[in-house]
């Protein structure tokens, strides 16, 4: 359970519920689901939120695709069970097949593999790679 709950659309303040509302016309959906129902305690920081990543994972020199198995990446190093669940489903409605989902998970478990041996032994970048 939520730390805080859960605030229902039927209980929403009317700031929570036009947020709520923008959530589903934006996201063609008839729910909302328990991240931004536990955000909504606080409705500065839900309608934030939402803007934000309203934004960002607005089309761009990115598509879609590319910033869900991103998010999906950083999720999966961040141990973020919701988000990975998330992201999961958002990328596979995007394109995301099982062995690109596998080979995103072998990236992700290389990159913090190695990151953590460079951190851990301390090597020192490069000068090549700063030109």
């Amino acid at each position: 359970m939520a730390t805080l709950g859960f605030v229902e659309y039927a209980d929403a303040s009317p700031e929570v519920r036009a947020v709520y509302d923008d959530i589903m016309t934006t996201r063609k959906t008839d729910w909302i689901n328990n991240f931004w129902k536990a955000l909504a305690h606080d409705p500065v920081t839900l309608r934030r939120t939402w803007q934000s990543i309203k934004e960002i994972m607005a089309p761009g020199a990115l598509d879609a695709l590319t910033k869900e198995m991103v998010y999906l990446a950083v999720s999966a190093t961040n141990q973020c069970p919701y988000c990975i669940a998330s992201h999961t489903v958002s990328a596979r409605k995007a394109g995301m097949t099982d062995p690109m989902f596998a080979e995103l998970m072998a990236v992700v478990g290389m990159a913090n593999e190695t990151n953590r041996l460079s951190s851990g032994y301390q090597v020192e970048i490069d000068e090549r790679f700063k030109t």
